[in-house]
Order: C-alpha cells, then sequence, then structure tokens
C-alpha cells in the first residue's frame, strides 16, 4: 500500500503518530536534543479524549521555539524553515480533518527536507508527489528513499498494532532523526 493511502486510511492514533514521528526525525534541524517530542509520544499513548495533547503540544512549541536559534543555516536553514511549518501547524486537537490534513503536510515537508539535505538535484515536488502516490523508491536517493520506507513503517505499524505499535514507530523515527542529524553535519562540513 502507497504512503498516500496508508494516510488516507489510518485513524486519529495513526494520522498523530504519523506526523510526530515525521517531525521527530527532523528535531535536529529546530536545535531540539532527542528528547524534545518525548512528551508527545508519550499524550500519544491515551486517548484523544484525554485532552493532554493539546497542552503537551503547546509545552513542546515553547520548548524548541527557545532552541530555534541553533537551527543551521543554508539549505538546512530552508529545511528547518519547513519542520518550524510542521510544528506551528500540528493542530490543538488530536482529531477530525486538520488531524489528517497535518499528517499529510508532515509527510510532504519531512520528504521536501530529506530532498534539500540530500542535494539530489534530478528528483522534483513531482517525484515526491509521484512516490507517496505510488509507493514507490526506485530512482530516488538513498537517503529520500529511506525516509518515506519510514514512513510508511511508522503507519504500518500503528495500523497493525495501535497504541501497541508507538514503540516500535519511535525506534523508526529515533533511527531516522540519526541519519538526518548525520546528513545535516555531512552537509554543514561541505558547504562550510
Amino acid at each position: 500500500m502507497s504512503l498516500e493511502e496508508l494516510i488516507a486510511q489510518a485513524d486519529e492514533r495513526g494520522l498523530a503518530v504519523s506526523g510526530v514521528a515525521c517531525l521527530d526525525r527532523c528535531v535536529p534541524l529546530l536545535g531540539g536534543d532527542d528528547e524534545a517530542l518525548r512528551p508527545l509520544w508519550g499524550a500519544l499513548a491515551g486517548s484523544p479524549a484525554d485532552g493532554d495533547w493539546g497542552e503537551v503540544l503547546q509545552q513542546t512549541r515553547e520548548k524548541l521555539d527557545a532552541a530555534a536559534g541553533e537551527a543551521a543555516d543554508g539549505c538546512a536553514g530552508e529545511a528547518a524553515e519547513l519542520a518550524r511549518g510542521m510544528l506551528a501547524a500540528a493542530p490543538l486537537d488530536r482529531s477530525g480533518t486538520a488531524l489528517r490534513e497535518w499528517a499529510d503536510r508532515c509527510s510532504a515537508d519531512a520528504l521536501r527536507i530529506h530532498l534539500l539535505l540530500d542535494g539530489a538535484g534530478d528528483t522534483d515536488d513531482a517525484d515526491l508527489a509521484a512516490a507517496r502516490r505510488e509507493g514507490r523508491t526506485d530512482g530516488l536517493s538513498p537517503l529520500l528513499a529511506a525516509e518515506l520506507r519510514r514512513q510508511t513503517a511508522v503507519l504500518e505499524l500503528v495500523a497493525a498494532r495501535g497504541a501497541a505499535g508507538l514503540r516500535g514507530a519511535l525506534e523508526v523515527s529515533t533511527e531516522g532523526r540519526r541519519v538526518l542529524r548525520a546528513a545535516v553535519s555531512r552537509r554543514s562540513r561541505r558547504d562550510g
């Protein structure tokens, strides 16, 4: 199943996890540490009716806004703007159409961020849209293909296991965050 189909079929928990996971992998661009989104992950374990989501999201925004000055310049700066947009667009209510739109935006923006950091000049937004729609990774750079696979894995884990899939989704995101941090570092050294 393609990434686009998985997002279209995801329930509210799956959508929230998908968005948080994309954002979590991009935290290095926001100047955040590895624990920056841990409270949001914890809020995902409960039901949307628990009400913790909006409060925890607001606290996370404040924490990351304070750390925003540490983001890199240049191409990583453009990528950081996309990541900040993902965080700013997160809905305070963990239900409804706004959540689905946010998860979809996070998916597209996270792929675009990986494209920017990879510098793969032969891939454009149309290629990204086709990859999301068709579920294919052929012709994509390794960094971009791996992000597409991570996004798919997160949605499949939560769809198959519900709240029990959160640990696996967090592990996938942690690996992706390490990869993105290394890509940012390589890019900074190269553009130095």
